[in-house]
C-alpha cells in the first residue's frame, strides 16, 4: 500500500467506516433528521446542521489547496454558514453536499503523487501530509461533537 493510498484509506474510514475508534462520520449522521439537525440542544453550541457545512466547506477548502489555489482562512460566513432552511429537502442536500465535497477531496487524493507529501501548501505554513492528515482528524473532532449533540436531546 502507498503513502497516498493509506491516507485515502484513513479519509475514507473517517467518514464511511471501518474505523478503529468506532463509528465514522456518515455513520453518525445516517439517522439524523433535519429537525434533529436544526436544533441547537445545547446553548452556545453549533447544531448538527451547521457543523454538517462547516466540514464541507472544509473539504472543499483542502481540494482546492491541492489543486494549487492559494485559499487563506475562511471569512466566518464561509467558515461557519449560516442555516438559511430547516426544512427535509434542504438537509438532504446540505448531506449530498458533504458526501459530494467528500467524494471530490478523496478522488484529488487518490491522483496525488507521493512526491507532494512534502510540499509547502500555498500561502501556509505546513506540508501537504500534514493538511490531508489534518483533513482526516477535522472530520472526526466533528463526528465525536455530532454524535454528543445527537445524545443532548
Amino acid at each position: 500500500m502507498t503513502e497516498m493510498s493509506r491516507i485515502e484509506d484513513q479519509l475514507r474510514r473517517a467518514f464511511e467506516g471501518d474505523a478503529w475508534h468506532g463509528p465514522a462520520l456518515k455513520e453518525i449522521l445516517s439517522e439524523v433528521t433535519a429537525q434533529k439537525a436544526a436544533i441547537k440542544p445545547i446553548r452556545g453550541l453549533h447544531s448538527i446542521w451547521e457543523i454538517v457545512l462547516h466540514l464541507t466547506a472544509w473539504m472543499q477548502v483542502v481540494r482546492r489547496r491541492l489543486e494549487g489555489e492559494v485559499v487563506a482562512d475562511l471569512p466566518p460566513e464561509e467558515d461557519w454558514p449560516a442555516v438559511r432552511d430547516t426544512g427535509k429537502q434542504a438537509w438532504t442536500k446540505c448531506f449530498e453536499d458533504l458526501e459530494g465535497s467528500y467524494r471530490d477531496l478523496r478522488q484529488k487524493i487518490s491522483l496525488m503523487e507521493a512526491a507532494r507529501l512534502d510540499e509547502t501548501v500555498s500561502g501556509k505554513g505546513y506540508t501537504v501530509y500534514v493538511m490531508l492528515h489534518g483533513a482526516v482528524q477535522h472530520n472526526l473532532y466533528h463526528a465525536g461533537q455530532i454524535a454528543l449533540l445527537k445524545k443532548a436531546r
